[in-house]
C-alpha cells in the first residue's frame, strides 16, 4: 500500500505537470471506485473544473478544483494515477480516465480495486470518515517526543499496531514503521505504555528519519507503485528489515525474523529489536 512517502511523491510529480489543466471530460470504465457521489454525478461535477493543486493528508492525495471541489483519492492496495500522453497503451485495470485540455490524460488504474475516489467540498473533509479521523502529521511540527509520549502513554496495544493507527500517526504504514522500530531498536510486539523517555525520543526521531528519506527516494517499489509519471521509487533499495526475512541484519548480522501481527507481516531483528 502507498504510504506517505509515495503518496507524497505523487503529489509532487503530478504538481510539476497538472495545475492550471482543465478536465474536459471523464471516462469510467469502472464505477466502483467511484465512492462518491454516484459515478454520473461525479462526471458531471468534475467536467469543466481546473485542476488548482495537489497534497496529500495521510495517505490520501488531494486534488483541489476550481468551484470549491477536492478530489480525494486512497490508493490503498494497488491503485496508481498516472498522466500521460494519450498515445501511450491503456495499462491493464485502468478504472478512470480524466481526459485534461492539453491532450493528456490522467488514467486512474487498480488491480485489486481496493482504492477509492470521492469528490468533497472542502467544508466536508472534516467530516470524512477517514480523513477527519487522521491524527497528526509525522514530518509536521506537532509531531513531537511528547506528542507521541503521550500516545502511547497508559497503552498496552502493541507497538506496531499503535503506529499503524491512523488516529495517532498520520500516513505511516507497515513498511516505514518496521523500519523506524529497526532503527530506534524496538520489538514490535512491545506494550505501547513500557517505553521510556529515551526510546520515545529514538522512535520519534527514527519515523522522522524514515518518511524523509523514503520521500527523498520517491518511495519504495516492492511490487505495483510507481509515482504519476510511472517511475517507479527506489527506497527499496535502503530497506533494513521489511521483507528481508533470513537475510543478515545491517547493524548485528542476525537473520531478520518474520511474525504477524493484526493480519501483516511485520520484520525485525531479533538481536537488535528484544
Amino acid at each position: 500500500m502507498p504510504e506517505l512517502p509515495e503518496v507524497e511523491t505523487i503529489a509532487k510529480s503530478l504538481s510539476a505537470s497538472l495545475p492550471g489543466l482543465v478536465i474536459e471530460k471523464v471516462e469510467v470504465l469502472n464505477s466502483q471506485v467511484i465512492a462518491a457521489p454516484g459515478s454520473g454525478e461525479f462526471c458531471r461535477l468534475v467536467a469543466g473544473r481546473k485542476i488548482l493543486g495537489l497534497s496529500r493528508r495521510g495517505k490520501y492525495l488531494l486534488m483541489s478544483l476550481s468551484g470549491d471541489l477536492v478530489l480525494a483519492v486512497h490508493l490503498r492496495m494497488t491503485g496508481r494515477l498516472i498522466h500521460t500522453g494519450p498515445g501511450e497503451p491503456l495499462a491493464r485495470h485502468t478504472h478512470l480516465i480524466f481526459f485534461l485540455q492539453n491532450g493528456t490524460q490522467l488514467r486512474y488504474a487498480d488491480t485489486r480495486r481496493f482504492g477509492r475516489l470521492w469528490l468533497l467540498a472542502p467544508g466536508s473533509l472534516s467530516t470524512h470518515p477517514g480523513i477527519g479521523s487522521l491524527g497528526v502529521e509525522p514530518l509536521s511540527p506537532q509531531f513531537t517526543p511528547a506528542y507521541l509520549a503521550g500516545a502511547l502513554a497508559g497503552r498496552r496495544t502493541r507497538l506496531k499496531s499503535l503506529l499503524l493507527d491512523q488516529r495517532v500517526v498520520a500516513g505511516l504504514g507497515n513498511i516505514y514503521a518496521d523500519e523506524a522500530l529497526h532503527r530506534a531498536g524496538l520489538h514490535p510486539l512491545r506494550p505501547a505504555c513500557t517505553l521510556t523517555g529515551e526510546e520515545v525520543e529514538a522512535l520519534h526521531a527514527a519515523i522522522r528519519e524514515v518518511l524523509r528519506e523514503g520521500i527523498a527516494a520517491r518511495g519504495t517499489t516492492v511490487r505495483d507503485y510507481t509515482d504519476g509519471r510511472g517511475q517507479a521509487g527506489t527506497f527499496q533499495e535502503k530497506l533494513r528489515v521489511y521483507r528481508r526475512q533470513g537475510q543478515p541484519c545491517p547493524r548485528c548480522g542476525k537473520p531478520i525474523a518474520r511474525l504477524v501481527l493484526g493480519g501483516r507481516s511485520s520484520y525485525f531483528c531479533p538481536g537488535c529489536q528484544r
